[in-house]
């Protein structure tokens, strides 16, 4: 797929949204430590009961800083016990203090164009990941795709959503993001403009129309173009 500076891009209408993803991408996922997740580890492992080894769990607790606990839980076949007790445990962590997130966070507030933040996971830890990192106000509205409860919706649904609401046509947003599974597959569903962003650890997807490896690389979307 072609990079932001090539020229067929500025065929493109200039972004009236920008549709953000939150872990690995404006904030590390492993910046909460994994101290605060340490009691759910110690379930899962409890409830392995030698179900998966050493070596496959520990490769699980590393994969849950990347991917939602329902997606590990199948990737590395969890027994219903092991997922029961770390959904349990997950669905109570709450971040206190501050995050930091990445050091390019500033950018978000010289972009021209309307902000959405669009998160899956537990809902108790991403509102206390976006509080703790004090961003509610760049953002127009902010959106958990929360797995803990029945009436999840997932992040096309609310790519939908935001769309219909604000009255978005799919090539007016850019969707920015590290997952392909995640949110860079629900943009392309739909039709928009997707911007994988390689943040330290992430695996490159050709499935991504853009790549950067910076948020101050979006400022090429509202650049004008020399004649």
């Amino acid at each position: 797929m072609n990079g932001i500076c090539d020229p067929w891009w500025r065929d493109w209408p200039t972004p009236r949204a920008i549709i953000f993803d939150l872990d690995n991408c404006l904030a590390s996922a492993g910046e909460i430590g994994r101290e605060i997740c340490a009691p759910a580890f110690a379930a899962i492992r409890k409830a392995s009961c030698g179900i998966l080894s050493e070596e496959r769990l520990n490769a699980a607790f590393a994969d849950c800083f990347w991917h939602s606990l329902d997606s590990v839980a199948a990737k590395y076949g969890f027994s219903d016990e092991m997922r029961a007790v770390g959904w349990k445990y997950f669905s109570q962590i709450e971040v206190e203090g501050a995050l930091h997130g990445y050091a390019d966070l500033a950018v978000l507030s010289e972009l021209p164009a309307d902000l959405f933040l669009v998160t899956s996971g537990f809902r108790r830890l991403q509102t206390s990941k976006i509080k703790a990192l004090g961003v509610e106000a760049l953002f127009r509205a902010i959106y958990v795709d929360a797995i803990d409860e029945s009436n999840r919706q997932g992040k096309q649904s609310l790519f939908e959503l935001i769309s219909n609401t604000y009255r978005l046509h799919p090539a007016d947003v850019l969707v920015v993001g590290d997952s392909f599974e995640s949110e860079i597959d629900a943009g392309n569903r739909l039709g928009m403009r997707t911007v994988q962003i390689l943040r330290a650890g992430v695996q490159r997807t050709d499935h991504a129309i853009h790549h950067i490896t910076s948020l101050a690389e979006l400022k090429h979307f509202f650049a004008t173009p020399a004649n």
